[in-house]
Protein backbone atom coordinates (compact mmCIF):
# COMPACT_ATOMS: atom_id res chain seq x y z
CA UNK A 1 0.00 0.00 0.00
CA UNK A 2 1.37 3.34 -0.74
CA UNK A 3 2.63 5.77 1.60
CA UNK A 4 1.07 9.11 1.99
CA UNK A 5 4.19 10.60 0.87
CA UNK A 6 4.28 8.20 -2.51
CA UNK A 7 0.71 9.56 -2.66
CA UNK A 8 1.40 12.94 -3.03
CA UNK A 9 4.22 12.29 -5.77
CA UNK A 10 1.57 10.28 -7.39
CA UNK A 11 -0.96 13.68 -7.42
CA UNK A 12 1.93 15.47 -8.55
CA UNK A 13 2.97 13.51 -11.11
CA UNK A 14 -0.60 12.58 -12.57
CA UNK A 15 -1.14 16.44 -12.52
CA UNK A 16 2.12 16.84 -14.80
CA UNK A 17 1.27 14.05 -16.71
CA UNK A 18 -2.18 15.83 -18.08
CA UNK A 19 -1.42 18.95 -18.37
CA UNK A 20 1.43 18.39 -20.84
CA UNK A 21 -1.23 16.19 -22.80
CA UNK A 22 -4.01 18.49 -23.27
CA UNK A 23 -1.43 20.88 -24.15
CA UNK A 24 0.34 18.42 -27.02
CA UNK A 25 -2.16 19.35 -29.87
CA UNK A 26 -0.25 22.97 -30.04
CA UNK A 27 2.70 20.68 -30.79
CA UNK A 28 1.43 18.31 -33.29
CA UNK A 29 -0.66 21.37 -35.15
CA UNK A 30 2.73 22.87 -35.40
CA UNK A 31 3.19 19.81 -37.84
CA UNK A 32 0.14 19.62 -39.28
CA UNK A 33 1.89 19.69 -43.15
CA UNK A 34 3.98 16.28 -41.64
CA UNK A 35 1.85 12.90 -42.28
CA UNK A 36 1.00 11.04 -39.12
CA UNK A 37 3.24 8.08 -39.18
CA UNK A 38 6.19 10.73 -40.57
CA UNK A 39 5.33 12.47 -37.14
CA UNK A 40 5.09 8.83 -35.10
CA UNK A 41 8.27 7.72 -36.40
CA UNK A 42 10.13 10.89 -35.36
CA UNK A 43 8.55 10.33 -32.04
CA UNK A 44 9.60 7.54 -31.72
CA UNK A 45 13.59 7.65 -32.91
CA UNK A 46 13.90 10.42 -30.80
CA UNK A 47 12.48 9.09 -27.98
CA UNK A 48 14.59 6.72 -27.66
CA UNK A 49 17.47 9.03 -27.68
CA UNK A 50 15.91 10.89 -24.83
CA UNK A 51 15.24 8.12 -22.44
CA UNK A 52 18.32 6.33 -23.13
CA UNK A 53 20.73 10.27 -21.79
CA UNK A 54 18.33 10.00 -19.60
CA UNK A 55 18.99 6.21 -17.86
CA UNK A 56 22.51 6.90 -18.32
CA UNK A 57 22.24 9.76 -16.49
CA UNK A 58 20.80 8.06 -13.49
CA UNK A 59 22.67 4.77 -13.91
CA UNK A 60 19.89 2.72 -13.85
CA UNK A 61 21.30 0.52 -16.63
CA UNK A 62 20.81 -2.67 -14.23
CA UNK A 63 17.41 -2.23 -13.68
CA UNK A 64 17.30 -2.38 -18.03
CA UNK A 65 19.58 -5.53 -17.93
CA UNK A 66 17.14 -7.27 -15.35
CA UNK A 67 14.09 -7.31 -17.19
CA UNK A 68 16.22 -8.43 -20.50
CA UNK A 69 16.69 -11.45 -18.85
CA UNK A 70 12.95 -12.08 -18.52
CA UNK A 71 11.34 -13.31 -21.56
CA UNK A 72 8.04 -12.70 -20.45
CA UNK A 73 8.54 -8.99 -19.03
CA UNK A 74 9.67 -8.50 -22.80
CA UNK A 75 6.75 -10.20 -24.40
CA UNK A 76 4.45 -8.23 -22.03
CA UNK A 77 6.38 -5.36 -23.02
CA UNK A 78 6.15 -6.00 -26.69
CA UNK A 79 2.01 -5.87 -25.92
CA UNK A 80 2.40 -2.34 -24.22
CA UNK A 81 4.97 -1.16 -26.97
CA UNK A 82 1.84 -1.95 -29.83
CA UNK A 83 -0.82 -0.58 -28.04
CA UNK A 84 1.50 2.68 -27.39
CA UNK A 85 2.48 2.85 -30.42
CA UNK A 86 -1.28 2.37 -31.77
CA UNK A 87 -2.31 5.41 -29.60
CA UNK A 88 0.68 7.85 -30.28
CA UNK A 89 -0.55 7.40 -34.34
CA UNK A 90 -4.20 7.64 -33.57
CA UNK A 91 -3.92 11.04 -31.87
CA UNK A 92 -1.19 12.60 -34.05
CA UNK A 93 -3.29 11.52 -36.68
CA UNK A 94 -7.06 12.77 -34.94
CA UNK A 95 -5.60 16.41 -34.18
CA UNK A 96 -3.67 17.35 -37.30
CA UNK A 97 -7.16 16.03 -39.22
CA UNK A 98 -9.40 18.19 -37.11
CA UNK A 99 -10.66 15.38 -35.38
CA UNK A 100 -9.22 16.71 -31.77
CA UNK A 101 -13.33 16.84 -29.64
CA UNK A 102 -12.73 12.95 -30.96
CA UNK A 103 -9.56 12.66 -29.38
CA UNK A 104 -11.15 15.03 -26.26
CA UNK A 105 -13.96 12.50 -25.89
CA UNK A 106 -11.99 9.21 -26.06
CA UNK A 107 -9.71 10.63 -22.82
CA UNK A 108 -13.44 11.93 -21.19
CA UNK A 109 -14.18 8.29 -21.79
CA UNK A 110 -10.98 6.55 -20.45
CA UNK A 111 -11.48 7.66 -16.73
CA UNK A 112 -14.67 5.06 -17.23
CA UNK A 113 -12.97 2.92 -18.34
CA UNK A 114 -10.35 2.87 -16.12
CA UNK A 115 -12.65 2.57 -13.33
CA UNK A 116 -14.03 -0.95 -15.01
CA UNK A 117 -11.17 -2.28 -15.71
CA UNK A 118 -10.16 -1.83 -12.23
CA UNK A 119 -12.99 -3.49 -10.70
CA UNK A 120 -12.88 -6.29 -13.38
CA UNK A 121 -8.63 -7.23 -12.82
CA UNK A 122 -7.34 -5.11 -9.82
CA UNK A 123 -9.91 -6.15 -7.65
CA UNK A 124 -11.09 -2.31 -6.98
CA UNK A 125 -14.97 -2.55 -5.73
CA UNK A 126 -17.33 -0.32 -8.19
CA UNK A 127 -19.35 1.85 -5.76
CA UNK A 128 -23.07 2.18 -6.53
CA UNK A 129 -22.75 5.79 -7.85
CA UNK A 130 -19.32 4.70 -9.82
CA UNK A 131 -21.59 1.95 -11.81
CA UNK A 132 -24.23 4.59 -12.84
CA UNK A 133 -21.84 6.76 -14.29
CA UNK A 134 -20.23 4.04 -16.38
CA UNK A 135 -23.82 3.00 -17.74
CA UNK A 136 -24.64 6.50 -18.19
CA UNK A 137 -21.30 7.30 -20.34
CA UNK A 138 -22.12 4.04 -22.16
CA UNK A 139 -26.08 5.28 -22.61
CA UNK A 140 -24.47 8.45 -24.36
CA UNK A 141 -22.88 6.07 -26.69
CA UNK A 142 -25.85 3.90 -27.65
CA UNK A 143 -27.59 7.29 -27.99
CA UNK A 144 -25.42 8.32 -31.05
CA UNK A 145 -24.97 4.89 -32.01
CA UNK A 146 -29.21 4.90 -32.66
CA UNK A 147 -30.05 8.70 -33.16
CA UNK A 148 -27.45 9.18 -35.23
CA UNK A 149 -26.39 6.12 -36.98
CA UNK A 150 -22.81 6.79 -35.80
CA UNK A 151 -20.14 5.55 -33.91
CA UNK A 152 -17.25 7.33 -31.73
CA UNK A 153 -14.46 5.06 -33.19
CA UNK A 154 -11.60 7.14 -32.63
CA UNK A 155 -12.51 8.14 -29.51
CA UNK A 156 -13.28 4.57 -28.29
CA UNK A 157 -10.10 3.52 -30.03
CA UNK A 158 -7.99 5.92 -27.99
CA UNK A 159 -10.00 5.60 -24.79
CA UNK A 160 -9.58 1.49 -24.72
CA UNK A 161 -5.96 1.53 -25.94
CA UNK A 162 -4.63 3.94 -23.50
CA UNK A 163 -7.08 2.21 -21.00
CA UNK A 164 -5.46 -1.00 -21.29
CA UNK A 165 -1.78 -0.13 -21.54
CA UNK A 166 -2.23 1.66 -18.39
CA UNK A 167 -3.42 -1.72 -16.61
CA UNK A 168 -0.89 -3.45 -18.25
CA UNK A 169 2.24 -1.18 -16.99
CA UNK A 170 0.28 -0.77 -13.37
CA UNK A 171 0.50 -4.43 -13.62
CA UNK A 172 4.02 -5.09 -14.45
CA UNK A 173 6.94 -5.49 -12.01
CA UNK A 174 9.10 -2.86 -14.13
CA UNK A 175 9.64 1.03 -13.36
CA UNK A 176 8.50 3.64 -15.37
CA UNK A 177 11.89 4.74 -17.02
CA UNK A 178 13.09 1.25 -18.21
CA UNK A 179 10.14 0.02 -18.85
CA UNK A 180 9.29 3.12 -21.33
CA UNK A 181 12.81 2.68 -22.62
CA UNK A 182 12.16 -0.78 -23.58
CA UNK A 183 9.13 -0.38 -24.93
CA UNK A 184 10.27 2.53 -27.65
CA UNK A 185 13.24 0.10 -28.21
CA UNK A 186 10.76 -2.52 -29.23
CA UNK A 187 9.11 0.02 -31.76
CA UNK A 188 12.29 1.67 -32.68
CA UNK A 189 13.05 -1.48 -35.47
CA UNK A 190 9.67 -0.28 -37.27
CA UNK A 191 10.72 3.59 -36.81
CA UNK A 192 13.89 2.80 -38.47
CA UNK A 193 12.43 0.77 -41.33
CA UNK A 194 9.70 3.27 -42.09
CA UNK A 195 12.07 6.07 -42.50
CA UNK A 196 14.33 4.21 -44.41
CA UNK A 197 11.96 2.81 -47.17
CA UNK A 198 8.91 5.61 -46.87
CA UNK A 199 8.97 7.46 -50.19
CA UNK A 200 10.75 11.16 -49.89
CA UNK A 201 8.63 14.04 -48.89
CA UNK A 202 9.14 17.66 -48.59
CA UNK A 203 10.31 16.81 -44.33
CA UNK A 204 12.09 13.43 -44.88
CA UNK A 205 15.60 14.72 -45.71
CA UNK A 206 16.49 16.27 -42.08
CA UNK A 207 19.86 17.98 -44.09
CA UNK A 208 17.57 19.85 -46.30
CA UNK A 209 15.09 21.01 -43.33
CA UNK A 210 14.90 24.57 -42.28
CA UNK A 211 16.23 24.84 -38.33
CA UNK A 212 13.05 25.04 -36.73
CA UNK A 213 11.27 21.84 -38.54
CA UNK A 214 13.76 19.88 -37.06
CA UNK A 215 14.00 21.33 -33.79
CA UNK A 216 9.93 20.38 -33.59
CA UNK A 217 10.94 16.96 -34.78
CA UNK A 218 13.18 16.37 -32.67
CA UNK A 219 11.48 17.45 -29.60
CA UNK A 220 9.38 14.73 -30.41
CA UNK A 221 11.20 12.97 -28.10
CA UNK A 222 10.76 15.05 -25.25
CA UNK A 223 6.93 15.84 -25.69
CA UNK A 224 6.19 12.19 -25.80
CA UNK A 225 8.70 11.39 -23.07
CA UNK A 226 7.91 13.44 -20.09
CA UNK A 227 4.02 13.29 -19.54
CA UNK A 228 4.70 9.02 -19.84
CA UNK A 229 7.16 9.01 -17.32
CA UNK A 230 4.44 11.18 -14.96
CA UNK A 231 1.94 9.08 -16.18
CA UNK A 232 3.65 5.79 -15.08
CA UNK A 233 5.39 7.09 -11.81
CA UNK A 234 1.86 7.96 -10.96
CA UNK A 235 -0.11 4.98 -12.05
CA UNK A 236 2.36 3.12 -9.50
CA UNK A 237 1.06 5.47 -6.64
CA UNK A 238 -2.55 5.70 -7.14
CA UNK A 239 -5.45 3.51 -6.94
CA UNK A 240 -6.14 2.84 -10.89
CA UNK A 241 -9.83 4.93 -10.06
CA UNK A 242 -7.86 7.76 -8.32
CA UNK A 243 -5.65 8.27 -11.38
CA UNK A 244 -8.56 8.42 -13.65
CA UNK A 245 -10.08 11.51 -11.73
CA UNK A 246 -6.81 13.27 -13.05
CA UNK A 247 -7.94 12.74 -16.53
CA UNK A 248 -10.32 15.50 -16.66
CA UNK A 249 -7.27 17.83 -16.97
CA UNK A 250 -6.24 16.45 -20.50
CA UNK A 251 -9.51 16.28 -22.83
CA UNK A 252 -10.39 19.96 -20.85
CA UNK A 253 -8.06 21.51 -22.24
CA UNK A 254 -8.32 19.63 -25.71
CA UNK A 255 -11.57 20.39 -25.47
CA UNK A 256 -11.51 24.39 -25.75
CA UNK A 257 -8.17 24.18 -27.44
CA UNK A 258 -10.34 22.33 -30.33
CA UNK A 259 -13.74 24.62 -29.63
CA UNK A 260 -12.35 27.65 -28.82
CA UNK A 261 -8.89 27.90 -31.31
CA UNK A 262 -8.90 25.32 -33.84
CA UNK A 263 -12.79 26.19 -34.99
CA UNK A 264 -13.50 22.47 -34.88
CA UNK A 265 -17.47 22.15 -34.95
CA UNK A 266 -19.54 21.26 -31.92
CA UNK A 267 -22.36 19.02 -33.70
CA UNK A 268 -25.41 17.80 -32.13
CA UNK A 269 -24.13 14.03 -32.18
CA UNK A 270 -21.45 15.46 -30.44
CA UNK A 271 -23.28 17.31 -27.76
CA UNK A 272 -25.73 14.28 -26.88
CA UNK A 273 -22.15 11.99 -25.81
CA UNK A 274 -20.53 14.66 -24.58
CA UNK A 275 -23.02 15.33 -22.47
CA UNK A 276 -24.05 12.21 -21.11
CA UNK A 277 -19.95 11.71 -20.20
CA UNK A 278 -19.79 15.23 -18.27
CA UNK A 279 -22.62 13.59 -16.44
CA UNK A 280 -21.18 10.65 -16.05
CA UNK A 281 -17.93 12.24 -15.08
CA UNK A 282 -19.53 14.68 -12.91
CA UNK A 283 -21.54 11.71 -10.72
CA UNK A 284 -17.94 10.26 -9.92
CA UNK A 285 -16.43 12.92 -8.89
CA UNK A 286 -19.17 13.92 -6.66
CA UNK A 287 -19.07 10.09 -5.32
CA UNK A 288 -15.35 10.37 -5.25
CA UNK A 289 -15.51 13.63 -2.92
CA UNK A 290 -18.53 11.87 -0.82
CA UNK A 291 -16.31 8.61 0.15
CA UNK A 292 -12.83 10.72 0.63
CA UNK A 293 -15.29 12.95 3.32
CA UNK A 294 -16.37 9.61 5.04
CA UNK A 295 -12.53 8.17 4.76
CA UNK A 296 -11.42 11.20 6.40
CA UNK A 297 -14.14 11.51 9.16
CA UNK A 298 -13.45 7.72 9.87
CA UNK A 299 -9.65 8.31 10.45
CA UNK A 300 -10.45 10.91 12.37
CA UNK A 301 -13.04 9.48 14.50
CA UNK A 302 -10.87 6.55 15.35
CA UNK A 303 -7.36 8.81 16.39
CA UNK A 304 -9.74 10.69 18.91
CA UNK A 305 -10.74 6.90 20.44
CA UNK A 306 -7.18 5.62 20.44
CA UNK A 307 -6.04 9.06 22.43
Amino acid sequence: MPTNQEQRKGVILACMAFFMWGLAPIYFKLLQHISAFEILMHRVVWSVLFIVIIVAVLKQWHKIQHVIKQPKLILMLTLTATLLGFNWGLFIWAVNNNHMLDASLGYYINPLLNVLLGMLFLGEKLRKWQGFAVALALGGVVIQLISFGSFPVVAFSLASSFAIYGLLRKKLPIESLPGLLLEALILLPFAAIYWWFMLPTASSDLIVNDWHTNLLLISAGVITTLPLLCFTGAAKRLQYTTLGFFQYIGPSLMFVLAVVFYGEVFSAERVVTFACIWSALAIFSWDSYRQAQKRKKAALLARAESV
